[in-house]
């Protein structure tokens, strides 16, 4: 009898209970540490960790265009741009040879949000208009890839979506 091996899904490491925040805290999420466990195996990435940023750092935003966002820390100013992209280059080849079914971002993360993340324009006004540069990386590189953020999961037809999206993603790769 062959055993069904569970859906492999990339995660914010943060969501699982990691201390890995910027605050040396985390935002675990107990329907995807708890519940969702049982279902797949995740795999956890904390991309500023990762880059090389302590646990704590000092808080990052993104700053710019939607479609030039730079990654800067708010009180210094310093910009991790360069370091996250180079980053994100090295570890989505990493990930290929992992073939990941699905990825769960932590909601408006300046490194994960997939979306409304706060971004501030050059003349101080934020809009919510930004993606995280790991997300933006990793959308870009797998666009066929289904995404979701953990706060639209807590939906149950949204979650019910995604992991039929995961899994026929897992099938159609497996396939050829």
């Amino acid at each position: 009898m062959t055993a069904i091996k569970p859906l492999r899904i990339g995660i914010s490491q943060c969501l699982l209970g990691d201390h890995v925040r910027y605050d040396g805290g985390h935002k675990r999420d107990a329907l995807l540490a708890d519940i969702l466990s049982r279902q797949v195996e995740w795999v956890p990435v904390c991309p500023e960790v990762e880059a090389g940023l302590g646990v704590p750092r000092e808080p990052m935003r993104l700053e710019g265009t939607a479609a030039s966002p730079r990654l800067v820390t708010i009180t210094t100013a310093v910009d991790h741009t360069a370091a996250m992209r180079q980053f994100s280059a090295r570890r989505l080849r990493e990930l290929e040879r992992l073939e990941l079914s699905g990825y769960v971002f932590k909601a408006r993360s300046p490194s994960c949000g997939i979306g409304r993340v706060p971004l501030m324009s050059a003349q101080g006004k934020e809009t919510p208009e930004g993606a995280g540069l790991f997300a933006q990386a990793l959308m870009a590189h797998f666009p066929a890839m289904p995404v979701e953020d953990e706060e639209r999961l807590h939906d149950p037809q949204i979650l019910k979506n995604f992991l039929k999206r995961v899994s026929d993603y897992c099938n159609s790769r497996d396939r050829v």
